[in-house]
């Protein structure tokens, strides 16, 4: 039998030992030349400012695509100043990534020290913290509660940072920022009470967000670029119907949530605004539903729309989760013809639908009275005010009404009694909100599927964690062990 050939030894790692590793001194000296190149390292990689490795599971600490996008096109110098931040900060780390995706867009970690023309000009003590957004004389100022909000269910903190810095970059770089209004006075829920979960999220959007009372004003404001109207559990009062029929007539927009009617109402004023469109009233009763596949495990009154195309849902993927919805019964399509109104739907019901007005019926299954889906509960009317001139080359004057048959979408109301999670979180409920909101303002590029934010939490995996505690810990001493232990080995030779 031949012998098998010898393996010749490795030069590199024969040089290592011989002229190395057999003295004590030039072992000391590598294990010293071997750490000063890891810190050196490390020191060169801060330096570059490359993006940190985000091991985060939700990706809390890499900026996303969908935020280079928005700001990769902003031609206006932006200064975003993070006063009482450390370098190494996770959120300051964050806000440097704006940098690479435009390099109008400059972070800077300051100090009231340091820049105390900053802290006179935005009232900054010493010790405090915050973060400057500022483009000219536009600015915002965002504190540590700006960045975060609580789940109330699991008490944890969830991190909304880059939602809130992409906003304030845009929002002070905008020329103008469109403002929504939602009316105050004829409903259960307000932004304060019923939409918080709602009112974190378009705060984190480029809009001015506000409630109104039009019995102080009068009016709706000239300002107004949407009005917002949800659930009335009462009529209008003569002045607010006026307010509102001068403000449709003016060619402005108005998003509708509506709920189960479960009684009977007198709201001769609010269905004389949605008659304007076209809408007849909201009758008593609401949608089950017996396709298992469009609703929620063994929950008929929570059922899963089909969604049609149209810009407001052309994002819109994962679908949606209802809770007692009620259908939109509209007129005939002559009699929509007669009011210059254009019919567009959004959301309908399955075949397999059904509208229950006998609410003491506890049967799922479909009684013989009982109308049929599919059932229309979202809908796109457009009311032209105002023909189109050509001889004096005016536009047309519409007022676009966006409905639906549903308001707890939006709400903090839970799913169930067994998860404190509100609806406005589940699904795409909330892109469906924000996304109808951007469609009336006439802001289409800010219609999309938003990612949804992970708790402020360190999320790697065990593996992971096995791997980065290695290379961070246990290599080097490795390193010093071997070299320890050939340098004994040596002296004992010796």
């Amino acid at each position: 039998m031949e012998n098998k050939k010898e393996k010749k030894p490795n030069r590199f790692i024969q040089s290592i030992k011989k002229k190395w590793l057999i003295n004590g001194t030039r072992t000391l000296i590598l294990i010293l030349i071997i750490l000063a190149v890891f810190v050196g390292i490390n020191i060169l990689m801060q330096k570059l400012e490359l993006t940190p490795i985000d091991l985060s599971q939700e990706k809390l600490y890499t900026l996303t695509e969908e935020s280079k996008e928005k700001v990769k096109d902003i031609e206006k110098d932006i200064n975003i100043y993070f006063v009482g931040y450390q370098d190494g900060d996770s959120t300051l780390e964050l806000a440097k990534q704006y940098n690479k995706a435009n390099e109008k867009i400059k972070v800077e970690a300051v100090t009231v020290e340091s820049r105390p023309d900053l802290a006179e000009k935005y009232g900054f003590e010493n010790g405090s913290t915050g973060i400057i957004v500022e483009c000219g004389e536009k600015y915002k100022v965002l504190t540590y509660q700006d960045l975060v909000t609580y789940d109330q269910s699991t008490y944890e903190t969830i991190d909304i940072a880059e939602e809130r810095l992409t906003s304030s970059i845009l929002t002070v770089a905008e020329d103008d920022v469109p403002k929504v209004y939602f009316l105050a006075g004829y409903s259960d829920y307000t932004l304060s009470y019923g939409m918080q979960y709602l009112n974190v999220y378009l705060q984190n959007e480029i809009y001015e967000i506000n409630s109104l009372d039009i019995l102080s004003e009068g009016k709706v404001p000239d300002d107004c670029d949407t009005l917002v109207i949800t659930s009335p559990n009462k009529d209008f009062d003569e002045i607010t119907t006026n307010a509102i029929i001068d403000y449709i007539n003016s060619g402005r927009n108005i998003l509708w949530f509506n709920s189960v009617v479960a009684s009977e109402q007198n709201l001769a004023n609010v269905n004389k605004i949605l008659a304007m469109y076209g809408v007849n009233p909201f009758e008593i009763g609401g949608i089950r539903e017996t396709d298992s596949s469009k609703m929620v495990y063994q929950s008929p009154d929570l059922i899963m729309p089909e969604v049609s195309y149209h810009q407001i849902t052309e994002d819109i993927t994962d679908g949606l989760i209802f809770l007692n919805a009620t259908k939109v019964n509209l007129v005939e399509d002559e009699e929509l013809e007669n009011l210059k109104v254009e019919k567009t739907e959004i959301l309908n019901t399955s075949s397999s639908s059904y509208f229950r007005t006998n609410f003491n019926n506890t049967n799922d299954a479909k009684a013989e009275d009982e109308e049929e889906g599919p059932l229309l509960i979202g809908a796109e009317l457009d009311k032209t005010i105002k023909d189109a001139n050509e001889e004096t080359g005016e536009s047309a004057v519409v007022s676009k009404l966006v409905i639906y048959g549903e308001s707890y979408f939006i709400t903090d109301v839970p799913l169930s009694s067994s998860t404190q999670a509100p609806l406005v979180q589940y699904r795409q409920n909330k892109d469906l909100v924000i996304n109808s909101i951007a469609y009336l303002v006439d802001r289409q590029e800010d219609i999309t599927a938003r990612k949804s934010t992970g708790t402020v939490t360190y999320t790697a995996t065990e593996q992971e964690n096995t791997i980065i505690f290695t290379i961070i810990f246990a290599v080097p001493v490795i390193i010093i062990a071997i070299g320890i232990i050939v340098w004994i080995k040596r002296q004992r030779k010796k």
